[in-house]
């Protein structure tokens, strides 16, 4: 998945820091029904990760089943939260 393709896709541009509340919340609604119908795993994986970008992720452990892309998402989320620790 192209990040700038599904940013684009549900927030309607791919510079997000661009918008206001609003529209973000719009956006990550938008990304919150995709992943929840999304079935192929990457797909999901990155719709996921938009979500946690934008501060309204589910826990890695109840949005995934296999303990793989649960794993995956754990160390994303905490290698995001140890940049940001640094900023």
């Amino acid at each position: 998945m192209d990040l700038d393709a599904v940013l684009r896709h549900f927030f309607g541009t791919a510079d997000i820091d661009a918008l206001d509340q609003s529209a973000i919340d719009d956006g990550r609604e938008k990304v919150a029904i995709a992943f929840g119908t999304e079935r192929e795993p990457g797909r999901r994986f990155a719709l996921w990760a938009v979500l946690r970008s934008t501060g309204d992720a589910p826990d890695p452990r109840d949005a995934f089943e296999d303990l793989r892309e649960r794993r995956a998402a754990a160390m994303y989320a905490s290698a995001i939260a140890a940049v940001d620790r640094s900023d």
